[in-house]
């Protein structure tokens, strides 16, 4: 028989892959909107996201649906521990999408929609981050329900994978503008990256070294023999890929430098699934005790093998028609 729950952690996962990568560098945007200047400069930044952005936020529905439905006890317990960085998380992309769109058509107040980009989309990065710190330092569990505190999320761990996300998606975000637009908008972009890699280097070194006091497990996974020399190669090729990042930034590419960042994060997801697998609440529940019965999983799947491919054909289309950079007037 086909284990449909190592199927469905991959389609969970996969959709993880794709909310960070689609959703980051808009977001990012939002995060260095304050630093551009008034007028054109922030007006060719929002355009080089208009159009997708809002399909962008498609996979966090399907990460979040898919948990429910293919995994419901871990969606249980994962709520109610987390329940104040997911409403904040979901306020924040509410408040980004509002100014988003009333940023265009209520121009006499566009400072205070500018303020509320940044503010929405900074507080959303935010809370993502402390949800992934606070899932990683664990979660209290008694039998099949959450047993700890409202607060138990808020810990100095948290707070740095906040901010180390902080700083991972406004990278993203200055490549994006380092490749999709050009001049001293693409300079500044330039400028932006270098520092947020560097930074964004020494946030990974520091969330990596911290976890490892998290749990035993963690450590067993990373430097037991022999298997050290595999989870050894991990560090390496970020650092491999961090030069090759500053190599092409250097060399004034324009879109490689967007690929070396996401590479970046690649490598931290990577770990991440070496940290966790294969529980879905680290150290406390397995993704074969919170699956789904085979039968609901079949029928899920069916429906997901059908959808998948639209979402991802509508979502390749799209960037193909607004390839390139945009124009001073706004425009691909």
């Amino acid at each position: 028989m086909i284990d449909l729950t190592v199927i469905w952690a991959a389609i969970i996962g996969f959709a993880i892959v794709a909310y960070v990568i689609m959703d980051g560098f808009d977001l990012g945007i939002g995060i260095l909107f304050p630093l551009f200047a008034v007028g054109k400069d922030r007006d060719r930044a929002m355009n080089s996201i208009a159009p997708v952005w809002d399909g962008n936020e498609t996979w966090l529905v399907l990460g979040g649906g898919g948990l429910l439905a293919a995994f419901p006890l871990a969606y249980a317990i994962i709520l109610p521990a987390l329940y104040a960085p997911l409403i904040a998380m979901l306020l924040g992309l509410v408040l980004r999408g509002v100014a988003f769109e009333f940023r265009w058509r209520d121009p006499a107040h566009r400072a205070l929609w500018d303020r509320a980009f940044f503010a929405g989309s900074t507080v959303a990065t935010f809370a993502q981050g402390i949800t992934l710190g606070a899932l990683l330092q664990g979660i209290s569990v008694e039998g099949r329900a959450y047993a700890g505190g409202w607060w138990d999320w808020l810990t100095p761990f948290s707070l740095l994978t906040g901010a180390g996300l902080l700083v991972g998606y406004a990278l993203l975000g200055a490549c994006w503008l380092n490749w999709k637009t050009d001049e001293a908008l693409q300079r500044q972009a330039v400028t932006y990256a270098g520092r947020l890699g560097g930074l964004l280097l020494l946030v990974i070194g520091a969330v990596s070294l911290a976890t490892l006091t998290l749990e035993a497990g963690y450590q067993q996974r990373w430097l037991a023999w022999p298997g050290v020399l595999a989870t050894a190669q991990v560090p390496l090729a970020t650092l491999i890929v961090t030069a090759l990042f500053y190599r092409s930034l250097s060399a004034r590419r324009d879109a490689q430098p967007f690929f070396w960042a996401l590479a970046l994060f690649m490598l931290c997801l990577l770990g991440l699934g070496i940290s966790i697998w294969p529980y879905v609440i680290p150290a406390r529940v397995t993704i074969w005790e919170a699956a789904a019965p085979y039968r609901s999983q079949l029928f899920m799947l069916v429906g997901a093998g059908l959808l998948v491919p639209v979402i991802l054909a509508y979502t390749a289309w799209a960037y193909w028609v607004f390839r390139g950079k945009v124009g001073h007037d706004g425009y691909h």
